[in-house]
């Protein structure tokens, strides 16, 4: 006999709340905050605060969209399929939401202050920006704020080296525009006119390609001698930087390639998120250069 049980509501709730880009930005903030010698306890604060934040973020883009996502037989979205009520996925998004508040107000001022406005960027984007040609702009704020949530925790508050945040706001220009890549003809179908889309595939696609190289060139240069309060790097580690912004360059061109040949796929997106593992890996190695 056939298992059809419906998956738990846990389930359904994780896979509504873009459980790939919420995992990277976590792992992002925790190796940023362990990198500049946190204590573990911090680094796990740091971790619960930006999961439940992305979370709330991620849950409040498919309730809010709901209907456009039924109009475009969106089979990825358990809402749109009838799988879990708009209600319950509603009530998590505000329910993570609050818990992030609650967890950033631990973090000390200066980062739950920039958690809680990288939060409701990420809700406004998700409320409405998506629709105008400043949808880039809470990705901007967001990421840009990333760093400062990390490196700012704990009662010194300190604050990153200008490259870090240079770094998280440039890379949240490829994250959008990747992202929607795909969904352009739906979008567009359903209202959504953000900023890639005014760029369309080749002008959207080549922007955000050519904005991991520029993150993966300032992450280069932070570790090399771009300031902050750490010394070098020495030998291997200069090796090891070398090799990882090489990396990143190879991925965007292959990404380039795809977007020149007109191929919009999801593949775009994942060759985005493993340059965004390499550049982790590049900050954590960083250490305390991150701070400023």
């Amino acid at each position: 006999m056939s298992d059809t049980r419906r998956p738990s509501t846990v389930r359904l709730l994780f896979a509504s709340s873009h459980p790939g880009p919420t995992v990277t930005v976590t792992v992002l903030a925790a190796v940023i905050a362990a990198a500049v010698g946190h204590p573990w306890w911090l680094v796990v604060l740091v971790a619960l605060a930006v999961v439940a934040g992305q979370l709330s973020i991620g849950l409040a883009n498919d309730w809010i969209d709901a209907d456009r996502d039924r109009a475009v037989g969106r089979s990825d979205k358990p809402v749109a399929r009838g799988l879990i009520a708009v209600r319950t996925v509603r009530t998590a998004a505000f329910a993570t939401a609050g818990v992030a508040v609650l967890l950033s107000i631990a973090l000390g001022p200066v980062a739950a202050v920039a958690h809680v406005v990288l939060v409701a960027a990420g809700w406004a984007y998700d409320a409405g920006l998506k629709r105008t040609v400043w949808s880039v702009v809470p990705f901007v704020v967001a990421f840009g704020l990333l760093p400062v949530v990390s490196v700012a925790a704990g009662a010194g508050g300190a604050w990153p080296a200008w490259w870090a945040i240079a770094t998280g706001a440039v890379f949240g220009v490829a994250i959008h525009c990747t992202n929607v890549l795909p969904d352009l003809l739906d979008d567009e179908a359903t209202g959504v006119r953000g900023f890639p889309h005014r760029l369309g595939l080749r002008g959207a696609g080549t922007l955000a390609f050519g904005a991991l190289v520029v993150a993966a060139a300032l992450v280069l240069g932070g570790q090399l001698g771009g300031g902050g309060a750490g010394g070098g790097v020495g030998t291997a580690g200069t090796v090891l930087a070398v090799v990882g912004a090489l990396v990143v360059v190879v991925l965007a061109a292959v990404g380039i390639r795809l977007v020149v040949a007109g191929r919009p796929t999801r593949a775009l997106f994942r060759l985005v998120i493993a340059s965004s593992l390499v550049l982790v890996v590049e900050l954590g190695l960083a250490g305390a250069r991150l701070v400023a």
